[in-house]
């Protein structure tokens, strides 16, 4: 039994050690937000150094999400794109589906499925092997982050108050994305940095 006790420690000490940043860096609201290097839909690299001196928006994605379907189906989260980005906000849509998994695209179909939807975010980020989601500790399509111009995480959680796959839904639905930013750019904290995501799990690879 000892040996089986020792046995199964090691195991999940071995677990822990392929990602060890992964799983020992926790994000927190109010912490700074990780930095991170990822590629684009267009093979560009884009960092969130970059991006320092504006507010950025993170918004976990996958097209066959019926919770992301409700929100691009609708054009809600193309208006909100087109809204932020226009103030300036830097917009980047995730994809950290693994290859076989809902949600998976290549380059090419990502980039169509933009033209089509008239999507409006910065750059879609590819992250195929989940190492950005794994970073952000992504739980959800769709999951959103916004971190204000010093590189600091000051939100963190679902796009609004109503956790249903229904359009309708989102008419007097409260955006938690939408008041995060407004009030951090009139010099406000948050209300509500912190919220709990719904959605469909992202897919990881196994």
């Amino acid at each position: 039994m000892a040996f089986l006790l020792r046995r199964a420690a090691c195991a999940a000490v071995a677990l822990m050690s392929l990602a060890p940043g992964l799983r020992a860096q926790q994000v927190r609201v109010g912490s700074a937000a990780p930095e991170f290097t990822a590629t684009d839909s267009h093979g560009k690299t884009e960092s969130l150094d970059q991006f320092r001196g504006r507010y950025v928006v993170l918004e976990w994605h996958n097209q066959g999400c019926p919770y992301t379907r409700k929100h691009y189906l609708s054009g809600n989260m193309q208006a909100l794109q087109k809204e932020w980005t226009a103030k300036g906000v830097a917009w980047f849509t995730v994809i950290s589906s693994s290859p076989g998994e809902q949600g998976y695209v290549t380059n090419d179909q990502e980039n169509a499925y933009v033209a089509r939807m008239l999507a409006a975010p910065t750059a879609v980020l590819m992250d195929p092997e989940g190492r950005l989601g794994h970073l952000y500790n992504a739980k959800t399509t769709p999951e959103m982050y916004v971190i204000d111009p010093r590189g600091k995480l000051i939100y963190d959680g679902a796009i609004d108050d109503r956790p249903t796959p229904d359009p309708d839904d989102i008419r007097g639905a409260h955006n938690y994305v939408s008041d995060a930013l407004l009030e951090a750019m009139a010099g406000k904290p948050v209300a509500t940095p912190y919220t709990r995501p719904y959605g469909c799990s992202v897919k990881y690879p196994d």
